[in-house]
């Protein structure tokens, strides 16, 4: 039975990532954990960034897969929207990986963490936008640029989420929810 290097190389990376954070991860590292020759790692990728890349790349499509598996056809698009938007970010939240990363990019700044992290949330941003779009198509919302208002529903739920908690008391699924439509769907005015 061969063993596939590849992804015991990208698993032990993940770990290695997720543990130690991005910059403080070495290829010797991820070799010693994936039990395999540092020039084997070399085999398969260029540089630690290369494997980081491909780390996130497969982390946006279980992202995108945990998202869909919320959509309901019956459900509006506010509430499909709400669901999918809330479900990415709880994997972002709970993903090991992600909040080391999130954590690295805040308070280190390391390029290629920040780089990583901007293609997590442009793959997000797109994948809402693709909702906007068949939401307008059909006839259920107005039509809006998709992109702008992709970037804000998620912006919107990141602090209802992330910043709103590290000053008040956590908004549970619900409040969120209510806050999300009441802002984006029915508005201020009276």
């Amino acid at each position: 039975m061969s063993i596939d290097r590849k992804r015991l190389i990208i698993e032990a990376a993940t770990k290695s990532f997720a543990m130690f954070g991005y910059k403080a991860t070495s290829m010797d590292q991820v070799a010693k954990i994936a039990n395999v020759g540092k020039g084997t790692i070399y085999t398969f990728f260029t540089n630690k960034e290369e494997l980081l890349s491909e780390i996130v790349n497969s982390l946006i499509k279980e992202m995108k897969a945990a998202a869909e598996e919320t959509i309901q056809e019956e459900l509006s698009f506010f509430e499909n929207v709400n669901l999918a938007i809330y479900e990415l970010l709880k994997f972002r939240k709970q993903h090991q990986l992600t909040i080391k990363l999130f954590q690295e990019e805040r308070e280190i700044g390391t390029p290629a963490v920040k780089e990583m992290m901007d293609k997590v949330e442009s793959a997000i941003v797109n994948y809402i936008k693709d909702k906007v779009v068949e939401a307008i198509e059909k006839g259920e919302i107005r039509k809006c640029d998709p992109e702008i208002t992709a970037f804000i529903m998620l912006k919107m739920y990141i602090s209802l989420i992330f910043d709103w908690e590290k000053s008040h008391k956590p908004l549970d699924k619900e409040k969120i929810s209510e806050l999300f439509k009441f802002y984006l769907f029915t508005g201020l005015s009276k």
